[in-house]
């Protein structure tokens, strides 16, 4: 196929999709580009369906090239290793639009493949990615409702922006992410400085303007070039026969399990419903327990959203608005710099918060280069919090995903390095799971953060919005549960302070949901962000006045750059023997920034002490208690300040006559001085004889001074400028 591509214009720059180049035994590929940023996009499919995974087998990999950049990889190997945590990030951020989009009874593998080939600096590959992707599925031969288009918005000087390059995302007051149609929305997410839910919605709007021309060139390539779709074996349903006999057998049980409030017990309750039609139908339908859990399952997804639809009445009893229970107990573990155990319903968040030096900061590596961060939110979610036995391993996607959404809805209400130059990690284990865990970690978080000390700007909180929707009619849901995130059509997470929305992240089961559902979830969200603010404060109403007492404690203070070498010394020596003097950590920044650590107040002093001493510099008139370090025939040089040594000439020793230096002081005595000069040159003289009594009668000698050349010159000719 030869090479074809479509081209629109995009904030002044050109978005090019393009095809038939590279990669041409995929499904589908193009390469995205805008400005010098592209990326390479391949969806592949396997031609057989295997109904036995359970799930959708779609997986998404973003795998960026460092030499996109013009950078070899760090690390021993220099090589690209497993993704990073922001490949994971967008890895995530392309998946959530497409899964919705492939028909559900098709069960083929998919992989869709991303690598960021050629970087600018200015334009995100991330957003060309998910363009990338519905691009490649839609001209490929897989079975795709396609296309849908994806845009960031930014927000600077009170005017929204497509595609903001990495320098206006500094100034914007919000980083937003949409994909979807010029009508409906696939996926939403972001963070934002506490902006207000009316301004989202606008930001939504100006969205939808550049989605429908996106989508509309991606239809030119696919009427170009799109494949005709593949024919595949759909997934085998239920024969008419069994689907009866089952419902038939439930029957009126599944109010029973419902009116069941605790979800373990619900679980058990569900189980032995489950176990006892298999029971009974395993004479007139043999071999067929999956076909009967499948079936059951349909009909308790259709009974849970019948009762929410047509009764305005949830699983556990609550209205569409209703909160769950919520109890806090900040403090709750005794030795860290700052703990929350939060509770709401049977989900349960533990925040720890643990407070660094800037030897603790995280430095990442990716495309852009290298940074270091200094505030690091880490989610985990142990087997326990759902009651299962799972094999122990790192943390996967969905954990690294739900630890980002958190640390971006807490990060604009960390105090600045300036007002607070601590690194701050926090930490949330998951102790209970049913619905949301990600927002009751903003909670904890929150509530961690002000039960160490740390100075926020505002406490925030979380809460997570559900939809279930049938033909025209819905009901948006606060604060969901597990099985409404499962069985429903939306999980809307929208995190923020008293003053507005920090952080949002949405995703649908559904071809997509309308601009009027998205303004009437963020209404009722905000609603019940504001009663669970209310809960928080009445425990903790603010930041606590003072650190904890196990919190180390930092003192900056500023030296000349020049003298950053001194307080290292020959291979890091003098750095190191201050620290293990005192017991403290010393960081150096490249400006003459020093910061001490310690959680002993007197460590810190005699660091700080031993950090002056060998950065200040000596004063004129000031007394000093020196070292005599070496004598010489006219005197004797006194180390008084660390690597300063000033010159003690022998006239300077005492009001009489000195006849040798070594009769008044010897090597390793200390004497006191008077700093009486500081050449040009930087070097000092002193006196002794000054800090003495004056002898009664004594007649001070005329000082000699030092002529210049040309006064000495002069000097030596007559009148006719010959020498005398």
């Amino acid at each position: 196929m030869p090479e074809q591509f479509v081209e629109i214009n995009l904030n002044g720059y050109p978005l090019k999709i393009e095809t038939g180049v590279v990669a041409k035994q995929a499904n589908g590929s193009v390469v995205v580009s805008m400005g010098e940023t592209q990326i390479l996009v391949t969806a592949c499919a396997s031609r057989k369906s295997n109904p036995n995974y359970g799930f959708f087998p779609l997986t998404v990999e973003y795998r960026p090239r460092t030499y996109a950049s013009g950078r070899i990889p760090g690390g021993f190997f220099k090589r690209e290793g497993r993704p990073q945590a922001n490949a994971v990030l967008t890895a995530r951020l392309i998946d959530r639009p497409i899964r919705p989009r492939f028909p559900k009874d098709f069960m083929n593998e998919i992989q869709i493949w991303c690598m960021p080939i050629s970087f600018d600096g200015r334009n995100d590959p991330d957003v060309l990615g998910i363009i990338g992707a519905s691009a490649a599925l839609s001209i490929s031969d897989i079975p795709f409702d396609g296309p849908f288009g994806a845009v960031r918005i930014g927000y600077v000087g009170g005017e929204f922006i497509a595609n903001p390059s990495y320098v206006m995302r500094e100034e914007s007051e919000m980083d937003l992410i949409v994909a979807g149609t010029a009508e409906d929305i696939l996926m939403v997410e972001g963070g934002a400085q506490e902006i207000s839910e009316e301004l989202l919605v606008e930001a939504l709007k100006f969205a939808s303007g550049h989605l429908a021309k996106i989508c509309e060139m991606q239809q030119e390539l696919i009427d170009r070039i799109g494949k005709e779709k593949m024919s595949y074996e759909p997934v085998a349903g239920p024969e008419e026969s069994l689907d009866k006999a089952v419902r038939e057998k439930v029957g009126g049980s599944l109010s029973e399990v419902f009116a069941v409030k605790d979800k373990k017990a619900r679980e058990r309750a569900m189980e032995a419903l489950v176990n006892g039609v298999i029971a009974e139908l395993e004479e007139e339908f043999p071999e067929s327990e999956g076909l009967i859990k499948d079936v059951i399952h349909k009909i308790e997804r259709e009974s849970m959203r019948s009762m929410i639809l047509d009764n305005d009445v949830r699983i556990d009893g609550r209205s569409q608005s209703d909160i769950r229970p919520i109890t806090i107990l900040p403090g709750y573990l005794h030795r860290t710099h700052g703990s929350a155990l939060f509770t709401r319903g049977e989900t349960q968040a533990l925040a720890v918060l643990t407070l660094g030096t800037k030897l603790d900061e995280q430095k990442i590596e990716d495309l852009e280069g290298e940074s270091f961060k200094s505030f690091l939110f880490h989610y985990n979610f142990p087997p326990f919090s759902v009651g299962e036995v799972r094999r122990a391993m790192g943390p996967g996607r969905r954990e690294i995903g739900h630890g980002m959404l958190a640390e971006r809805a807490l990060t604009p209400v960390v105090p600045s390095e300036d007002m607070f130059p601590y690194t701050i990690r926090v930490v949330s284990d998951i102790m209970e799971s049913n619905g949301s865990s990600s927002m009751a970690s903003v909670c904890a978080g929150s509530l961690s953060m002000m039960d160490a000390g740390v100075p926020t700007k505002a406490p925030v909180a979380g809460i997570a919005m559900g939809l279930v929707k049938d033909g025209e009619r819905y009901k948006v849901l606060s604060d969901i549960l597990g099985a409404e995130d499962h069985m429903g059509d939306m999980d809307f997470k929208v995190a923020g302070t008293p003053e507005g929305i920090t952080a949002f992240q949405m995703d649908v089961k559904i071809s997509g949901v309308s601009l009027e559902i998205m303004k009437e979830a963020l209404e009722q969200a905000k609603m019940g962000r504001e009663h669970i603010l209310a809960k928080m404060s009445e425990t903790l109403e603010k930041p606590r006045e003072s650190l904890s007492p196990y919190a180390p404690r930092i003192v900056s203070i500023k030296i000349d750059p020049e003298k950053i070498g001194a307080v290292i010394g020959t291979g890091g020596k003098t750095i190191r023997g201050i620290q293990d003097a005192t017991g403290t950590t010393v960081s150096i920044e490249d400006d003459g920034t020093v910061q001490i650590a310690s959680v002993n107040a007197d460590g810190l002093e005699a660091a700080l002490k031993m950090i002056e001493e060998l950065t200040t510099e000596a004063e004129l008139n000031k007394v000093y208690d020196g070292k005599v370090v070496r004598i010489v025939e006219f005197g004797a040089f006194i180390q008084i300040l660390p690597n300063q040594d000033g010159l003690l000439h022998i006239s300077e020793i005492a009001y009489e006559r000195t006849n040798r230096v070594s009769d008044v002081m010897s090597v390793g005595d200390i004497i006191k001085v008077k700093v009486i000069e500081i050449g040009r040159d930087g070097k000092i003289r002193l006196s002794r004889k000054a800090l003495l009594e004056k002898p009664e009668g004594y007649v001070e000698r005329p000082r000699f001074e030092r002529r210049n050349s040309s006064y000495r010159k002069d000097d030596r000719r007559d009148d006719r400028g010959r020498r005398r």
